[in-house]
């Protein structure tokens, strides 16, 4: 990692606060989520079998792979970055996917990389799912979009830049690093 002089600052977010956070927002919007839904179609039909929980948990893996990959396509779409120095993976010590870059952002492409996975894995599927009267992707969108409040709570800091400061991906943590103009 460069030297602690090269950064203006540091953003780091609080993980077990975004925890509880995405938990809440989890239960808000199932529940909002499906209220919506029965609006929409006029009841709502939540039977589970063993083979529906199987595939909301498949389903819920396979969004939770594709959040981070929408992460690696928003940094090579927004900020040009060669697909060469990304990297993707599980921290299981700390409990979290990751996406990441070894090269630079620009601060308001880093805000476009941060969100698209929340537009792509959250909001699209539980779209979807009204358009298909599927109440489960309905709860699958709800899901990825509370599991985007880290990107929103970092969207949130970077905000406070101006657009064009360079914003460097801490390869480890959930921390990014805002460099000093040289």
């Amino acid at each position: 990692m460069e030297n602690k002089e090269n950064f203006l600052s540091i953003i780091e977010i609080d993980l077990k606060r975004v925890a509880w956070v995405s938990l809440l927002m989890t239960v808000i919007l199932s529940i909002v989520g499906l209220i919506v839904y029965t609006f929409l179609q006029g009841d709502i039909r939540l039977t589970f079998t063993f083979l529906d929980f199987f595939l909301v948990c498949i389903g819920y893996i396979l969004l939770i792979i594709l959040h981070e990959c929408f992460h690696l396509i928003g940094f090579y779409l927004f900020g040009k970055v060669p697909w060469s120095s990304m990297e993707y993976g599980v921290n299981l010590k700390m409990g979290i996917a990751y996406a990441t870059t070894s090269i630079p952002l620009p601060n308001h492409a880093m805000k476009k990389a941060l969100l698209l996975p929340f537009w792509m894995t959250g909001v699209l599927p539980m779209f979807i799912g009204y358009i298909i009267e599927m109440p489960v992707l309905v709860l699958l969108g709800a899901w990825l979009i509370a599991g985007a409040a880290g990107d929103f709570a970092m969207y949130k800091e970077l905000r406070k830049y101006p657009k064009y400061v360079l914003i460097k991906d801490d390869p480890i943590k959930p921390k990014l690093y805002v460099l000093k103009k040289d």
